[in-house]
């Protein structure tokens, strides 16, 4: 998910998109996503920061970002749009329609600005109408709960049928990433599950890339 001056190019086929777990232990993070990202092509990492000031927060953007961006992949800080300079990230993903639009100054015209957390057509609508350079479906909220699976795939199908700007997709586990592809998502989204793979990050999204490959249309 290379930024191609403010605007994230859609890849065909989908790309892998891979979200942290929360985290303040960042060498042994560092430790995992270098082996992750050696074993397939991730578009971008979105790293979800454990709270702590921001000297701390920044400082483990830092120690992460060489591991991430020599990979190829975009860095990109789970809010905290304030911080993306500072921390060498590449942008942020920002969570509601509010939060996006006020980060929008900060992040425009050098940084990405992703936007989640939108619980209907009209928000996804209005986040890409202002700016969003991608939208995500299906990504858990504070409490963890997600739309139904069938709604995320409705989603992102409608999406991809009607708009040119990135749909992320976010599967909740391995079954869901055939299906969101199928479904015309640009980047699939992985998140704690593949960080807690019996046989390791890396072997899960080995897996994933297989996955990516060709899937059938939803009609």
């Amino acid at each position: 998910m290379a930024p191609r001056g403010n605007l994230i190019e859609p890849p065909r086929p989908a790309r892998l998109y891979l979200v942290s777990p929360q985290f303040s232990d960042t060498a042994r993070l560092a430790d995992t996503l270098a082996a992750a990202l050696e074993s397939a092509d991730v578009a971008a990492v979105l790293l979800r920061l454990a709270s702590a000031d921001d000297r701390t927060l920044i400082n483990r953007a830092k120690m992460l970002a060489p591991v991430v961006q020599e990979s190829g992949a975009a860095l990109l800080l789970g809010g905290h749009p304030d911080l993306v300079a500072r921390a060498g990230a590449d942008g942020a993903h920002l969570t509601g329609v509010d939060a996006f639009q006020r980060a929008l100054a900060t992040l425009k015209p050098e940084h990405i600005a992703g936007c989640g957390g939108l619980e209907t057509r009209h928000d996804a609508m209005v986040a890409a109408e202002i700016g969003a350079d991608y939208v995500m479906f299906g990504e858990p909220n504070e409490e963890d709960h997600r739309p139904s699976f069938d709604a995320v795939v409705e989603r992102v199908a409608w999406w991809a049928e009607v708009f040119e700007i990135p749909c992320v997709a976010f599967a909740g586990a391995p079954q869901e990433v055939e299906p969101l592809v199928a479904a015309g998502a640009d980047f699939i989204a992985a998140g704690d599950w593949v960080f807690t793979d019996a046989e390791g990050s890396a072997t899960a999204l080995a897996k994933m890339t297989k996955q990516l490959a060709s899937p059938e249309a939803v009609e």
